[in-house]
């Protein structure tokens, strides 16, 4: 049977015909809405004022004389009773078009009893359809109640079709390399002798004595050997590139012990490489905290040269005054001498200086350990000789001796026989207190000691002056910090950072002219103090990390004790100088902040990452142990956008709704021979994700291989996600090629919806006027970006063509290799793009480009149009919201669209502003539409049945065998029982076609209830055809299906 088109087909045909879409001629003044004017502006509509918060939470401007309907609507949002005999599926009077909307389907229309809690004393709940009660095939021996009728469905566009680079650092062969006693244990004891050795112990002592002396020196020790040892931890890890005095020096001993065992095991985690402490813990806690202390501890380094020549020009200076040599006065010749030193000393450095271990794994616990153990027993010893030997305070004359019957009180002056009382109203210049060569002064031979100072300063100095600039190099090597990058160059076989030891010459040159060892000495303390407590932090954090790759050779270390040593470094800061650790502090936290802030490309698997993946991973799995709660719903997305950068407007629409709060994971699907589609997939994955980062999207990269594209959409819908993170929605983009796609592509495509429903998962179909997928535009692009490239590499060379022509000999040869070096480095990938766009704008679809970038841009003032046809949950609803909440979308205002009858408007727009008030979802209107029920216009139905004209089988219209054949050949082809089966529908997306044209064409979005096909009943190309006319000629429209599982609540 053929349909008749004829304008009596428009015609009531009597009563007893029940066909939905036909109208009743009544009495009443209703005018039919058949005809519709296509370029009638939108309805004008007034906005809701939301000011008035504490009497309800919206309100409606009243019409003239309907101002007692909403005398029902209480203030907590319930609405009263009316109009109850009416009843619902009187469809065979001559009151039909009057019905609620949806009331002949078993698609429920949006109701407050789907929202209630079981046992609400406000009312009962009741359940909506499930998703399988509408989308499954309805069984032949079921009784289908008068008006219970299918809902149609959706289909939707589906896609077509690290770098990690290892910044390794280049191996430089022509370094001196020492074995551990050279490389290690002699610099180590000659920095930790130094000058505090011999100038600053005696002073210790004095203020402490021997016993609390030698404590202090032994709680340094165990703090130093605790770093010690997590240093050596973290270098046999891998292969490693590169009056408060008392309490001070008693803390420090401590602090030397506890850095003593981190720094060795650190050390033994990998082969460890020139930077010093800026390396071992970039490559241990990332890039964050070794960017901060590496420009600390190199500083500190630079400083720690200018304490050193300081000490050795205050034994110079104290030469002088004996031989009564002094140039101009103690402090302005600390000067002077303290700035030729450090010249001579730089030029001995930049003459080449190359001090490095040859097995740093072994090297650095062996001789870090030895070396500390060797100068605490010299220490030790030191402090006893001179406190047994030398008192206090001393005047210095022979002849204040004591008096006979004097009371000592316990002074060690007085019982040997001298009265030095007077040093307690007037300052003296020897003793432990006064004298800081007095160490020469009891020595068995004076110049021993001289010579001792000189040698210990001048090295230490010497070694600080080399280290500063090879940590400084090795920091600005690894571009954390762009603005530092001039000096990172190095020259020579060594590889010298020359520009480095010129910095450091100037830092260290401004504090030697302070000329104050005591004011030097604390500001490094703290610098150094930093790093140490980091080292130990290291240690601490890799080990608690449980990384598989933290397997430290050096086992002799604890990452509580490695975390007490840091407690403690930190508290020795505040304890040597309060105002110098808050500054210290606040230069670190700053320093990490901002290379926070920059993210440096670097990856250098540091204990943060392996942190970060463990503390993911504990979430992810409590959260499974929590059963999910519709308050807690968010969209949880998988958007086939093929190649994310292939389809952008598909992706910046979904990410507008799950940014900061759902999952997104953009999919992609290969279809092909397996080995051939594994390798394409493989080798783009990185580049593919690194392209959501670098365009800041919150998104996942996911792809598989599969025979066809349904399987892989299939694989998708099911393995994606982890635990409670798993994709409750499809979305995808509109099949805007649906009528030349070949048979299989829209099987697929219709499929793809069918499973989603299947798994029950909601459905997000996107159209947009000029579709998504810009790959080919993309492909114009590289090819023009190629041509763009060996274009500008033959003008190279064709000037350095012209150049050798011109120069001769070896002069010729290093320009040419000059030029060819910057042309390389010269073209840049961004506004080589420019430039093409720019020159070649006609050879790309504009239109289609611009289209992409549409929901990138901020949306002005309108609206976002929500068609709430039928009741999926409230997915249709809270997608829009949370589009309202975003900084694009938030000048738009939601207006709502729902069906009713036609005599019932008021109280059904109170009962809808009821339950949107329960939701506390704003919004600008509600718009009760009546008339969906009656046929569309003759104009808008020719359209359909053109449309699918192609596709029709017509087999009323041949012979019973002949049609039987057609059936078996091409039974994907729309069949006359099927279209009149499912007339009412098809009547149904043409109608609101219209409708959607007259009030929502200047909206800036739709939001539409998806129709549901259900399997078995619609064919594909019906159904495409629905969801063509449905959103024909529209503004970027949005079809939702949720799961019919509430995803909104009004309860708290």
């Amino acid at each position: 049977m053929s349909l008749n088109n004829s304008s009596n087909a428009f015609l009531d045909s009597g009563p007893g015909n029940t066909n939905r879409f036909q109208v009743n001629v009544i009495s009443e003044s209703h005018e039919s809405s058949a005809a519709m004017n296509s370029n009638a502006d939108p309805p004008h509509y007034e906005e809701t004022s939301f000011g008035d918060e504490s009497q309800n939470r919206f309100r409606i401007s009243f019409r003239p004389g309907n101002q007692e309907c909403y005398d029902n609507f209480l203030q907590n949002g319930e609405m009263a009773k009316t109009d109850a005999s009416f009843h619902a599926y009187d469809s065979h009077t001559n009151t039909y078009y009057l019905q609620t909307f949806g009331h002949n389907t078993v698609d429920a229309v949006p109701k407050i009893e789907y929202y209630r809690n079981t046992g609400s004393i406000s009312g009962p709940k009741v359940n909506r359809p499930s998703l399988l009660e509408i989308h499954e095939q309805l069984a032949k021996n079921v009784a289908v109640a008068p008006g219970s009728a299918d809902v149609v469905a959706n289909g939707d566009g589906m896609p077509g079709d690290e770098r990690s680079e290892n910044k390794e650092e280049e191996d430089q062969t022509g370094g001196v390399k020492f074995g551990w006693v050279k490389g290690v244990l002699v610099r180590c004891m000659l920095n930790i002798w130094g000058v505090m050795l011999f100038i600053r112990l005696s002073w210790i002592v004095g203020e402490a004595g021997i016993g609390l002396g030698v404590l202090i020196i032994l709680l340094s020790t165990m703090v130093t050997s605790i770093t010690g040892l997590s240093t050596s931890a973290i270098a046999t890890n891998g292969f490693v590139r590169g009056g408060l005095g008392v309490i001070i020096i008693g803390l420090s001993v401590v602090v030397t012990t506890l850095t003593g065992i981190s720094m060795s095991a650190i050390c033994t985690n990998g082969v460890v490489r020139g930077g010093g402490a800026y390396y071992l813990i970039s490559r241990s806690l990332g890039p964050e905290f070794g960017g901060s202390i590496g420009l600390i501890f190199a500083f500190a380094n630079a400083v720690a040269v200018a304490m050193y020549v300081v000490g050795f020009a205050e034994t110079v200076v104290d030469l002088l005054k004996e031989s009564d040599s002094m140039m101009v006065d103690p402090t302005n010749d600390i000067r002077i001498i303290g700035s030729i030193t450090v010249v001579i000393l730089l030029g001995i450095s930049v003459a080449g200086m190359e001090w490095e271990a040859k097995d740093p794994q072994d090297a650095i616990p062996k001789g870090t350990m030895l070396a500390i153990f060797i100068t605490t027993v010299a220490y030790i010893g030191v402090a006893i000789c001179v406190g047994a030997c030398v008192v206090r305070d001393a005047t210095g004359s022979m002849n204040d001796t004591i008096i006979s019957g004097m009371n000592c009180n316990g002074s060690a002056a007085c019982g040997l026989g001298y009265d030095f009382s007077r040093c307690r109203h007037e300052p003296c210049q020897y003793g432990l207190m006064n004298n800081f060569q007095v160490m020469s002064m009891v020595s068995g031979f004076g110049p021993l000691i001289t010579a001792g100072i000189f040698s210990a300063t001048l090295s230490s100095a010497l070694a600080s002056l080399v280290s500063a600039p090879k940590v400084f190099q090795a920091l600005c090597k690894d571009n954390i910090y762009k603005a530092l990058q001039f000096f990172a160059k190095g020259y020579g076989k060594n590889n010298e950072p020359l520009r480095g030891y010129f910095l450091t010459f100037v830092i260290a040159m401004a504090f030697i002219l302070i000329a104050e060892l005591n004011t030097i000495a604390p500001i490094i303390s703290n610098f150094f103090l930093a790093s140490y407590a980091l080292i130990n932090f290291s240690c601490f954090h890799a080990s608690y990390a449980k990384s598989p790759g933290w397997r430290p050779a050096y086992g002799i270390y604890n990452m509580w004790v490695s975390l007490f040593g840091a407690i403690l470094c930190c508290a020795v800061m505040f304890v040597i100088n309060w105002w110098a650790a808050v500054i210290t502090y606040v230069i670190e936290f700053f320093l990490y902040i901002y290379v926070t802030y920059k993210k440096p490309d670097v990856n250098w698997g540091s204990s943060t990452q392996a942190l970060s993946y463990v503390s993911a991973l504990d979430n992810a799995l409590e959260l499974t142990t929590v059963e999910d709660h519709v308050k807690n719903f968010r969209p949880q997305c998988i958007v086939l956008t093929g190649g994310p950068m292939s389809r952008p407007a598909l992706l910046d629409i979904t990410h507008a709704f799950t940014k900061n709060s759902g999952l997104c994971i953009c999919c992609e699907v290969f279809v092909g021979p397996r080995k051939l589609c594994v390798k394409e997939m493989n080798s783009g994955m990185a580049k593919k994700q690194a392209w959501l980062i670098k365009n800041k999207i919150k998104a996942f990269y996911a792809a598989v291989a599969a025979d066809c594209f349904r399987d892989g959409v299939r694989s998708l819908l099911q393995a994606s996600g982890l635990g409670r993170m798993k994709p409750n929605t499809l979305v995808i983009g509109y099949k805007k090629n649906w009528r030349k796609a070949p048979l299989t592509e829209i099987e697929n495509y219709v499929g793809i919806i069918h499973d989603a429903f299947d798994f029950e998962i909601g459905v997000v179909i996107v159209r947009i006027s000029q579709g998504f997928d810009i790959s080919h535009v993309l492909q114009v692009q590289d090819e023009l970006e190629k041509l763009e490239q060996e274009r500008l590499a033959l003008e190279a060379t064709i000037k350095d063509n012209e150049c050798e022509e011109g120069s001769g000999g070896i002069r010729g040869l290093f320009k040419k290799a000059g030029k060819l070096n910057i042309t390389k480095t010269t073209p840049k990938k961004d506004s080589s793009i420019n430039t093409i766009q720019s020159m070649h704008v006609g050879e790309f679809n504009q239109k289609l480009v611009e289209a992409s970038t549409q929901f990138k841009k901020k949306q002005g003032k309108g609206t976002i149009d929500v068609w709430w046809l039928f009741d999926d949950g409230g997915l249709t609803l809270l997608i829009p919201y949370i589009l309202t909440l975003r900084k694009k979308w938030k000048d738009c205002k939601l207006r709502i669209y729902v069906g009713g009858k036609i005599n019932r408007i008021e109280e059904e727009k109170i009962a809808m502003a009821s339950l949107l008030s329960k939701f506390r979802i704003k919004f600008a209107d509600i718009h009760i539409i009546g008339d969906i029920n009656i046929k569309p216009n003759k104009e808008s139905w020719k359209v359909f049945e053109e449309m699918i004209e192609p596709y029709r089988l017509h087999e009323s219209c041949k012979d019973l065998t002949t049609a039987e054949k057609l059936k078996r050949e091409t039974p994907w082809k729309i069949t006359d029982a099927e279209l009149e089966a499912v007339k009412e529908k098809s009547y149904r997306q043409v109608r609101l076609n219209e409708l959607l044209q007259e009030h929502s064409r200047a909206a800036n979005l739709i939001v539409l209830s998806l129709p549901v096909a259900r399997k078995g009943s619609i064919s594909d190309w019906l159904y495409m055809a629905w969801l063509e006319i449905l959103t024909k000629n529209l503004p970027p429209v949005l079809l939702v299906r949720g799961n019919h599982k509430n995803v909104l609540t009004f309860y708290s």
